[in-house]
């Protein structure tokens, strides 16, 4: 059986203050593509989740700060969050329903791959399960018409499918359910509640944290 461990998700939106030596005492620390609240929010990063596709993908492959920054050389894995065979299933529907999002499919995956290989990096690809299995749930919770899950949700639900991960705590911070609104964040928001309430996660609050500190 595997040991436990605690993993900290970590979201680019704003996290109370004192969390950072938390999240960096961590067994695992997952953060997302630009990791814009790194310092912050800690400095560990195990896993550095990206937007492979589309605008987001491109300019981060593009982008030589990205590419050096402190989080990314940190990482030993970069996992890509869109399983490129269903993004590509996607294209044609979005091109009716979303004209303007012409780009976003676009794929970019095989790009960090090879620079994760270059780098002495793991690459993953999140599998199109998991995406798909997410859909269903958020159709159950009546979730708005939307585009696609976040990155974060989608995360979220790869580690809580995975076996491997299943004596784990799973500690989200920095997830304020907020963005761009292709996205069902309400409904994210909804799901993420009722894995909580059934123990599945917890959200690294000042009461938690303070927990932690003092070992209880």
């Amino acid at each position: 059986m595997a040991q436990a461990r605690q993993v900290m998700i970590v979201g680019n939106g704003p996290v109370d203050d004192g969390v950072a030596s938390l999240i960096d005492a961590a067994d695992l620390v997952i953060r997302f593509n630009g990791s814009r609240n790194f310092g912050v929010a800690g400095r560990r990063t195990d896993i550095v989740a990206v937007c492979n596709t589309g605008r987001p993908g491109a300019a981060m492959l593009a982008d030589p700060e990205w590419r050096d920054s402190e989080a990314v050389r940190r990482t030993a894995e970069i996992w890509s969050v869109r399983d490129p065979e269903k993004f590509g299933d996607l294209k044609p529907a979005l091109a009716i329903s979303h004209p303007e999002l012409d780009d976003f499919c676009d794929d970019y995956t095989d790009g960090f791959a090879s620079f994760a290989a270059a780098k002495g990096k793991r690459h993953r690809i999140i599998h199109r399960d998991v995406h798909e299995a997410l859909d269903e749930t958020l159709l159950a919770l009546d979730a708005e018409p939307y585009v696609v899950p976040s990155s974060g949700l989608v995360v979220i639900e790869a580690l809580l499918s995975d076996p491997a991960h299943a004596e784990d705590t799973i500690i989200l911070a920095g997830f304020g359910h907020t963005g761009w609104d292709g996205h069902p964040f309400e409904a994210e928001r909804r799901l993420v509640d009722r894995y909580i309430a059934s123990g599945r996660l917890m959200r690294l609050q000042p009461l938690f944290a303070s927990s932690l500190c003092q070992g209880t």
